[in-house]
């Protein structure tokens, strides 16, 4: 293999070993021998198992911004939960990578620690929750200069919510997939309609959601429960 294909065929093994297991517990010898390689040439391309981590998590987080990717058709709750199932087919796929990642990145030796920056970690995470950020804005027609400073505080708590549920749901699994997708786009109009009773700027946003919103959409669906949960 060339250096660039050796690099990128151990990045996807590193990436498949840490979507199975925490990166604490993989080691460089368990990445060579299912590259199929030594352990000093697996040195040769990469400094340590920080860097391959970083390498694999470079790959892992332009996945991940990629979910929030979403054609902008039809009404707002069912473009969010096409979202959201593809989100958690990733945390599905890579749950204790994903974990690592939310977490802090895996733990290093001090030599690994002296030879890289662990700022590298968080700024792909950062990157991926802007992306996030900037794709929901885009389906509200608005760019980031243009988004209420509310509407701002909405989406990015957003955002938090859905990580945090997904670390906790990856613990036990103990409430179904499906309505955990549900409830979070739920939790998406809540927070937008708590933000609108102050604001009349979200008032009006949150008005213009609703009234594309189809009598059987996500949307809907929270309405009719609350009045339920009312009555």
């Amino acid at each position: 293999m060339g250096v660039e294909e050796r690099r990128q065929q151990l990045i996807g093994v590193a990436l498949e070993l840490f979507s199975r297991r925490s990166p604490d517990e993989v080691s460089i010898d368990e990445i060579a021998s299912a590259a199929g390689i030594s352990r000093p040439l697996v040195y040769h391309y990469f400094p340590g198992k920080l860097s391959l981590y970083e390498a694999a998590l470079k790959r892992a987080s332009d996945d991940l911004a990629g979910r929030f990717v979403e054609p902008h058709e039809g009404p707002l709750g069912a473009r969010l939960l096409r979202v959201m199932r593809r989100f958690f087919d990733f945390v599905d796929d890579h749950g204790p990578g994903f974990a690592a990642l939310m977490r802090g990145g895996p733990a290093v030796s001090a030599d690994e620690v002296r030879s890289s920056s662990a700022s590298a970690t968080n700024a792909l995470i950062d990157a991926v929750r802007q992306a996030a950020y900037v794709q929901i804005l885009s389906h509200l027609d608005l760019t980031a200069e243009e988004a209420p400073a509310r509407l701002e505080l909405v989406i990015r708590t957003w955002i938090s919510l859905v990580e945090s549920t997904a670390l906790i749901w990856l613990d036990g699994r103990r409430v179904p997939r499906g309505e955990l997708e549900a409830q979070l786009v739920h939790d998406f109009a809540a927070l937008a309609a708590v933000s609108a009773a102050y604001d009349e700027e979200m008032a009006a946003l949150l008005r213009r959601m609703l009234k594309q919103e189809p009598a059987d959409g996500p949307f809907s669906d929270l309405v009719t429960r609350l009045i339920s949960l009312a009555s």
